[in-house]
């Protein structure tokens, strides 16, 4: 496939918002994608947001433009169909920013994954069925800088302009090996806001926690220095990775310097040492006169949990391999967890905790049940 692709059309004014949603509205499918700062800023956020239509690609700059909800109704409503490649991150940033609600999705990685593909990257899938080649060196760039170059923005307009024929493409193959129903079900899940794929965020030295060989002291010193960074981080509006980097403050926790000429024994540069280490020694110091922190205590299960757990990995695993799909795909996480937990007597049981996803009760039911030693009989 190949073609000369017209500019993408800016969209930095209301005027050109009310364009635009226009045409999209009009549409029974629009393309969509999201880029957004994580790896430079302190509290990412979505820095471009991409759509195309049969009609034309959109570019719109929601730095500029503050308030999108003219867009939500095209989000919300069943009777147009986004198109997404990777679908997760991109609600995930979009609720957060902006509040939108979702139904009607077509996820082209995950259809991708359904049917097996070793490899879903949207490169790889653009290369190997259009021959469409992508820069992924873009991935990484830092989308909140202004103006994009125009490398940056052909790189964007290519992430949705050919989501309709992969989309199109894919859906034959599911219909082919008779998936389809099993990924329209994964959609339908994606639009669904669950209390539990909410993240619990704790304080940011609380990841360091569940390292054995980390004393309570060295969490303590670790706990100062991680509250430190934040707030340097957050006030730079950078990532706390590239203030000091989470090895060099384990080094500092382990082995406390006393003086700022020690500091570079540990990797810290002289640019660092200048900025930073006075404050660097500050924490640690109260770090080791401060009461020590506690751990927080990862949730232990009994035996017969486990012992369910680990039967219906094994029993996805050896399923995955048959259908050639990653186990996932086979039971989804989430529901590993819960049928683990709380076992289904039988199968309308299994069917109820498995609401959103009929099709694998249907296709999967008795060998769960057998997995888990349940009963097979709807009675």
């Amino acid at each position: 496939m190949s073609e000369i692709l017209p500019p993408p059309i800016w969209v930095n004014t209301k005027q050109l918002l009310q364009e635009m949603v226009d045409d999209l509205t009009a549409q029974r499918r629009v393309a969509v994608d999201t880029e957004s700062n994580s790896l430079h800023a302190f509290r990412e956020q979505v820095c471009l947001m991409q759509f195309s239509s049969v009609n034309a690609d959109y570019l719109l700059d929601p730095l500029i433009l503050k308030d999108l909800s003219v867009l939500s109704p095209i989000f919300s409503t069943p009777n147009i169909e986004k198109i997404f490649h990777a679908a997760e991150y991109d609600l995930i940033c979009l609720r957060r920013d902006f509040g939108f609600s979702f139904a009607n999705l077509f996820d082209t990685m995950q259809a991708a994954r359904v049917l097996g593909y070793p490899a879903v990257g949207l490169d790889r899938l653009l290369g190997d069925k259009f021959k469409i080649q992508m820069d992924k060196r873009h991935q990484k760039a830092n989308w909140a800088a202004r103006p994009l170059t125009k490398e940056q923005i052909h790189y964007a307009r290519l992430d949705t302009h050919y989501l309709f024929d992969l989309r199109d493409v894919l859906e034959k193959e599911l219909r082919e090996k008779e998936r389809l129903e099993f990924a329209i079900e994964d959609f339908t899940r994606a639009c669904i806001l669950e209390e539990s794929k909410q993240k619990v965020q704790g304080e940011s030295w609380e990841r360091f926690s569940g390292r054995k060989d980390i004393s309570l002291r060295e969490l303590t010193i670790l706990s100062y220095l991680c509250k430190w960074r934040d707030k340097e981080a957050e006030k730079l509006n950078r990532p706390p990775y590239k203030v000091i980097m989470d090895d060099i403050f384990v080094l500092l926790a382990k082995n406390p310097p006393e003086k700022k000429v020690d500091l570079s024994a540990v990797g810290l540069s002289e640019k660092q040492i200048a900025l930073w280490g006075g404050a660097v020694l500050g924490a640690i110091h109260h770090g080791m006169e401060a009461p020590l922190v506690e751990r927080k205590q990862a949730q232990t299960k009994n035996d017969a949990f486990l012992r369910r757990m680990e039967k219906l990995k094994l029993w996805r695993k050896k399923v995955g391999l048959e259908m050639g799909v990653e186990s996932d795909i086979v039971l989804p996480k989430p529901y590993l967890w819960v049928l683990a937990e709380n076992p289904p007597k039988d199968v309308m049981e299994l069917a109820f905790v498995m609401k959103e996803t009929p099709t694998r009760v249907q296709r999967f039911g008795d060998q769960i049940l057998n997995v888990l030693g349940g009963s097979n009989n709807a009675n």
